[in-house]
């Protein structure tokens, strides 16, 4: 089939690399605009993007899909379908209705659960067991779609934003694959998505990422792991921002924040966590044991 692809981030390049891999042809990518990124502030393309200029194929990167200009050089694509994969701009009804099967969306959570711009991180820090990806057919409504198939994935108490995107991503692509090679057999039953199960995921505000030592360790596990390793959840040590990116539940008692021994076990306001992995300002990530070698915090100590 002839293919659009709208995307941008790498989340959305693991399926376009599936995309470039399958029988189908890719032949025209959108994306958000190159910005200015880095502390020299160049002009950067997106990750797919680039992907796409590698792969010699045609790169549209509107500011806006609402003018009759942009509808008609979509329309003039003469499409079988269009994938959009975390594409960041809300399409139209004429760009939804062009192709001939429509529009289909990759989204990251189980639908309802979840519809909106942090799916990933969300899910975490819910405390969800379970989240995975679905393919949609798109429609005005944000999310609000058909679901045309489905894949779960359990989430563990090790599991980070992080690790879970990269999982998502490569069973999403298989997913998106599968579903677009049995698109026009007319063989996909779609799922009407129940309003009843609606939540929403919205954007991740950067004050979630200090840590409140007084929320239960399991909750604060569930939150610092969700916002791992972006924004990083942080607590303030003689001026220093430290990053505290992935924990283990424990036991122990004390007062929130307090260093309770030398594995770096830290009181909350019920239980306590381990903090398995952390990163200073301008570092890489490090264990327990190196950050310590490096930066000692003393049994008894409370971290802010």
């Amino acid at each position: 089939m002839r293919i659009a692809f709208m995307g941008t981030p790498d989340f959305s390049c693991t399926v376009l690399k599936a995309l470039l891999a399958s029988p189908h042809d890719v032949v025209c990518v959108y994306s958000q605009p190159p910005r200015k990124a880095g502390r020299g502030k160049k002009v950067v393309p997106t990750p797919v993007h680039k992907l796409a200029q590698e792969a010699g194929i045609e790169v549209r990167t509107p500011v806006s899909l609402r003018s009759g200009e942009a509808q008609a050089e979509f329309a003039a694509l003469n499409l079988d379908v269009a994938v959009v994969v975390a594409y960041g701009l809300i399409l139209p009804k004429p760009i939804l209705e062009a192709p001939e099967y429509g529009c289909l969306n990759l989204h990251a959570s189980l639908l309802p659960r979840w519809r909106g711009a942090a799916p990933i991180q969300r899910a975490i820090m819910a405390g969800d067991r379970q989240t995975g990806v679905g393919v949609m057919q798109m429609a005005e409504g944000l999310d609000t779609g058909d679901v045309l198939a489905e894949a779960t994935v359990e989430i563990q108490s090790n599991t980070t934003a992080a690790t879970l995107h990269d999982a998502l991503a490569d069973i999403g692509a298989t997913l998106m694959v599968e579903t677009l090679n049995e698109l026009p057999t007319g063989t996909l039953v779609p799922r009407v998505q129940n309003e009843d199960g609606v939540t929403y995921a919205k954007k991740i505000d950067k004050a979630e990422a200090v840590i409140n030592w007084s929320m239960p360790a399991t909750e604060l596990s569930c939150h610092i792991r969700g916002l791992s390793p972006f924004p990083g959840c942080y607590f303030e040590r003689d001026g220093q921002r430290i990053k505290v990116l992935n924990v283990e539940v424990a036991d122990g008692t004390g007062t929130p924040g307090e260093v309770l021994d030398d594995t770096l076990k830290v009181a909350c306001g019920e239980g306590a966590l381990k903090l398995t992995m952390l990163q200073k300002a301008g570092k890489s990530p490090m264990d327990t044991k190196t950050f310590l070698n490096g930066y000692p915090l003393s049994k008894g100590e409370v971290l802010a």
